[in-house]
C-alpha cells in the first residue's frame, strides 16, 4: 500500500511540475524555456518544416504531372498520325508515282533551249497555214522561274474571224504548251479581224541553268 502511495504521489508530481512549466512563458525568449515546452517547440516546427516541404514537394510534382499528361496526348496524337500513314502507305506511295508520272509527262511537253527555235517556227506556221498575215512577232525577255523559263511572244494577227479561231486550235493542239494571253479582237479597215495576243512558251531549265539561279527569296511571314 506504502508503494503505491508513493507512486501515485510522484506521478501527480510530475505532471503539476510538467504543466507549471507551461505557465507564465516568454514568448520574447523561447531559449530560455523550460525543457517541456522547448521540446513542444521543436515538435511544432519539425512538424511545420516536414508540412510545407511536403507541400512544395506535391507542388512541383503536381506541375511535373500536368506537362507529363499533355506530353502523352501530344505522343498519343502523333502515334495515331504515324499509323494512319503507315496503314496508307501503299497508296501514298502509288500517288506519288502518279504525280511522278504526271510530272514526268508535263515536262515532255516542255521544250529544251536548243529546241526554242523550233517552236517559234511552229507557232509561225500555224498562223500562216491558216491564211493569216503577221503583222507582230516580236519575242520578248525570258523570264526565269524556280525549275522552267517562259518567253513571252508579242503577236498581230490579221485574217477571217473562222481562221483565227481555227488559228488558236492549232496552239492549243501543239505538242508543246503554248498559251494565249490577254486576247484582244477588234475589226481592221479592210474588213478582216485583228487578233492582238501575248504568246507565252514555256521550256525547262538546264540542270546548269538551275544551280546558277539565285535562289528566290522566302515569302515574309505574316
Amino acid at each position: 500500500m506504502s508503494d503505491d502511495s508513493t507512486l501515485s504521489s510522484a506521478s501527480k508530481l510530475n505532471t503539476a511540475d510538467i504543466v507549471s512549466q507551461f505557465k507564465s512563458l516568454d514568448r520574447s525568449q523561447p531559449a530560455n524555456w523550460p525543457v517541456y515546452p522547448q521540446l513542444v517547440l521543436y515538435f511544432f516546427v519539425a512538424v511545420a518544416v516536414l508540412a510545407l516541404g511536403w507541400f512544395l514537394y506535391l507542388k512541383t510534382v503536381d506541375s511535373d504531372l500536368v506537362a507529363a499528361v499533355a506530353q502523352e496526348d501530344q505522343l498519343k496524337q502523333t502515334y495515331l498520325d504515324k499509323y494512319a500513314q503507315a496503314v496508307n502507305l501503299d497508296a501514298l506511295e502509288e500517288q506519288r508515282k502518279q504525280v511522278q508520272r504526271y510530272v514526268t509527262q508535263l515536262e515532255k511537253q516542255l521544250p529544251s533551249k536548243a529546241e526554242m527555235d523550233a517552236l517559234l517556227s511552229d507557232i509561225n506556221q500555224a498562223g500562216l497555214g491558216r491564211g493569216l498575215q503577221f503583222d507582230l512577232f516580236k519575242p520578248g525577255s525570258i523570264v526565269a522561274k524556280q525549275y522552267y523559263a517562259e518567253l513571252p511572244i508579242d503577236v498581230k494577227v490579221t485574217g477571217r474571224y473562222h481562221d483565227i479561231g481555227q488559228f488558236a486550235a492549232d496552239i492549243a493542239s501543239l505538242s508543246r504548251i503554248v498559251t494565249l494571253n490577254n486576247i484582244n479582237l477588234s475589226p481592221e479597215k479592210d474588213g478582216s479581224l485583228g487578233l492582238t495576243t501575248t504568246v507565252k512558251t514555256f521550256r525547262y531549265l538546264d540542270p546548269d541553268e538551275v544551280q546558277s539561279k539565285p535562289a528566290e527569296p522566302a515569302p515574309a511571314s505574316k
